[in-house]
């Protein structure tokens, strides 16, 4: 499988060539010709819950794969936290998901809260040491440097010891298919869903102790949270209306909120659903499915009964957050479950993907547009966007252009940070880049998690470049074609 059917923003030689093809493909998106390094919009600070964070530069929340059994940070663990040290970006959003228990996991290498809270605190305070350890000795202070943690649930999604362990909010047909479900067993009870609040609650205080500035309550990409706020056809008080399906959310930030007084919460939202997508077996180009959604309790969050995008309820639920006094908020779009080509613009699909349906410089655009709208809907939250990866030599023409117009806060990145963690830096040092180590989106870092090898750049990185488990991956790869 490859992109050549669009061109990828790094073939064109100068930012006149990059800007013809975005605003061809909408006139409403452009990117700034000269880039302001720290002088600029992208090294301006900005106060967020009584804290300055440095610059609008993020490192975005990935799910690791090189954890301990029970829960706990490896080696290749804490490198990957000094990179986002190195970085420069004053925003780390996480570094990485933390399963609130272990049967949340996505995998079974993933970080996550287990049996014993002071081996929990020990490690979260060995990841935030060495990111700030890293962040210091690249030459950046500390005081604007703003950490926080996520804390999740997979859901639908959890494989905490290899195979498949789904525990759903509720049925659907397509989905079911995907994790091998036939019958309701793996379904939440009421009960259940509320006593997740006080997982919550003990992992954010866990958090507080180690030295986080916040944690995020994650609601996005498919899994528990953000199941819930799509599950019109679940009965009972979490289910049905937007008040049932938001329940379990406000429980959590109260549960919390009583737990850790005076920790910041944010939240990082799938804003908008895309119709599930599947591979056409003669082209290999992802397509929507026949028949989903559109019954009467249709599922997704931020889409309507015909499969179009809506803001209505993700708007309605993001003034409430204003309401409970969230005010960092990080935009997303559907999951890498069910929407890849929306949800991670890329050129090169991972190995169970399918081909682009679009140039996915439109991808990248839809993710433009709704942080757009909901800038200009919500003004008061602090924005952080996404997408932005695929963009390439372009990125900070662009992500200066949308933050100078003031449609975003923040840039949020992440596969580019496992290949070139120091892009943000560069970027406000030198207004330059390093093109040879800037994200392809060659997707090596999907493909590897889902063969069950480490996730990790193994094109660019020269620790996974030359290691035992990317020879493993090449023949996977060889294999499959």
């Amino acid at each position: 499988m490859s992109g050549d059917r669009y061109v990828p923003p790094g073939h064109h030689r100068s930012v006149a060539a990059f800007r013809e093809h975005l605003r061809a493909l909408d006139p409403a998106f452009d990117a700034d010709e000269t880039l302001l390094g720290a002088a600029g919009p992208l090294g301006a600070p900005l106060r967020v819950d009584g804290r300055v964070i440095g610059n609008r530069f993020c490192v975005q929340p990935m799910e690791g794969w090189d954890a301990t059994t029970d829960g706990g940070p490896t080696a290749r663990t804490l490198r990957r936290w000094a990179k986002f040290g190195r970085s420069g970006a004053k925003l780390v959003w996480g570094g990485e998901a933390f399963a609130v228990r272990l049967d949340g996991r996505a995998n079974p290498n993933q970080l996550a809260l287990g049996d014993d809270d002071g081996a929990a605190l020990a490690n979260l305070r060995a990841l935030l040491g060495e990111l700030q350890r890293a962040h210091r000795e690249a030459g950046f202070a500390l005081d604007d440097l703003v950490v926080g943690l996520q804390l999740t649930h997979s859901g639908r999604w959890s494989r905490p010891l290899g195979p498949k362990a789904p525990r759903t909010a509720l049925r659907h047909a397509e989905l079911d298919r995907r994790v091998e479900i036939a019958d309701d067993s793996t379904l939440f009870r009421d009960d259940e869903l509320d006593a997740l609040a006080l997982d919550y609650a003990r992992a954010a205080v866990i958090a507080k102790r180690a030295g986080f500035a916040f944690v995020d309550v994650k609601c996005c990409h498919g899994y528990l949270l953000h199941e819930l706020l799509g599950a019109r056809g679940r009965r009972g008080p979490h289910g049905g209306s937007f008040e049932n399906r938001t329940r379990l959310f406000r429980a959590i930030v109260a549960a919390i909120r009583a737990a850790a007084p005076g920790l910041a919460i944010g939240v990082r939202l799938s804003v908008i659903d895309v119709p599930i997508h599947g591979k056409d077996q003669t082209s290999g180009i992802g397509r929507p499915l026949d028949g989903e959604p559109g019954a009467a309790d249709w599922y997704g969050f931020g889409i309507d009964a015909g499969g179009r995008p809506s803001l209505d309820e993700p708007l309605r639920f993001l003034r409430e957050l204003r309401g409970l006094g969230i005010r960092l908020v990080n935009l997303t779009i559907g999951s890498p479950y069910t929407c890849p080509h929306a949800q991670r613009p890329a050129a090169y699909p991972p190995s169970d993907g399918y081909l682009p349906p679009e140039d996915p410089l439109l991808s990248v655009i839809r993710h433009l547009r709704v942080t757009r709208e909901v800038k200009r809907a919500v003004p008061e939250l602090a924005i952080v966007g996404t997408g932005y990866s695929y963009l390439q030599e372009w990125l900070p023409h662009v992500a200066q252009h949308e933050l100078r117009e003031g449609h975003v806060d923040f840039i949020g990145l992440g596969r580019s940070m496992l290949s070139y963690p120091e892009l943000p830096a560069d970027v406000l040092r030198s207004a330059s880049l390093d093109r040879r180590r800037i994200c392809r989106t060659l997707s090596d870092c999907t493909t590897a998690p889902r063969k069950g090898l480490p996730s990790g750049c193994y094109p660019l990185d020269p620790e996974y470049r030359s290691s035992d488990e990317a020879k493993v991956l090449a023949r996977l790869k060889q294999d499959a074609r």
